[in-house]
Formats: C-alpha cells, structure tokens, sequence
C-alpha cells in the first residue's frame, strides 16, 4: 500500500545564480495546512550510472572530483545533456564514452532523487550485461581511469567509494550476485 501526499504547490520564485550544469532558485511553496515556505532550491539536470558487469568484474572509473579535493572510484555516469536522449541512451553513450565498452542487456535498476533536501536531481541507475568493446573515443579534457574491479571483491569497491550513485549500485549487485 502506498501513501498519497497532499500536493505540495509551488508559488514561483526567482533564479539567484545559474551556471551550465545547473541553477540556484529561491521558491516558495505552499503545504496543504496553508503554510507558505521559501527554499533554496538547486534545479540540476537528471544523470544516468550504469553497474557496467560480466562473469569476473565490474567496471569502474576513478576521476578527480575538485569539489571534494579527491579522486573517487565511481561507476560510469553522466548528465542527460543531449536534447530528447533518453536516460537509457545518455546510459549506454555514457559506457562507450567512459570505458569504451557496449552492453547487449540492460535494465533499469533503480531511481532516485541524489539530495532531496535542496535538489531535484534525479539518477537513473541501469545495469548492463553482455559487455564488448566499440571504439568510442573518450571526451577530451576528462580525467578518467578505466578500472576493472573483481565481482569477488565487490565488498572492497563498497569500502573504497564515497560516491552515492555507486554505493547504490554496488549495493544493488551485491544483492543479485
């Protein structure tokens, strides 16, 4: 059984900062008891991750993140930056792009809102399986290292990532594996 919230009702608001990846609006909303609030709101586009899989590993990439001052082992993602793609096509551009790789399966694995309490962004998590490699050349200017991580270890990958896309679906494949 799921619940049924009141809609809460936006009243519009104003746009303080905006950047090419995402914006920083002050809104107000009104709650169904009548109360009216103001948030900070950052409106950022959604994101696709794929858990990349075959028989012996998964495929991970570590990148610097300069917002965190560190690199960090993450599964293969990016925005959905590329007008009326799908989040299973930027998915599945995002593969050949990060690690070159193609997938013959893939399902969608999970959805989630990344930070609830001040974003709208919205990550898709999708599985791929049935792995070849293409010849998709890598966006110039990235920083990406292709890692190859033992599905026997996946605990370590679990214990060596701070990413929240990639806990979740690495937690994901630990429950199916």
């Amino acid at each position: 059984m799921t619940r049924q919230d009141p809609p809460i009702e936006p009243l519009g608001g104003e746009t303080a900062w905006e950047g090419t990846t995402f914006s920083v609006r002050v809104e107000r909303f009104r709650h169904p008891d009548g109360e009216e609030v103001e948030r900070e709101v950052v409106r950022r586009m959604p994101a696709a991750a794929i858990v990349a899989y075959d028989d012996e590993h998964v495929w991970l990439v570590r990148q610097p993140r300069e917002a965190i001052l560190q690199y960090t082992l993450e599964l293969p993602a990016g925005k959905l930056d590329v007008e009326g793609e799908s989040p299973l096509q930027t998915a599945q551009r995002e593969l050949a792009e990060e690690i070159g790789r193609e997938a013959e399966h893939w399902v969608l694995v999970r959805s989630y809102y990344a930070s609830s309490g001040y974003t709208d962004e919205l990550v898709h998590v999708f599985a791929a399986t049935g792995l070849r490699p293409n010849d998709a050349k890598p966006d110039p200017g990235e920083r990406i290292e292709v890692v190859r991580w033992p599905l026997a270890d996946l605990d370590a990958a679990l214990a060596a990532t701070n990413d929240a896309k990639t806990v979740v679906g690495l937690q994901w494949l630990r429950g199916v594996l």
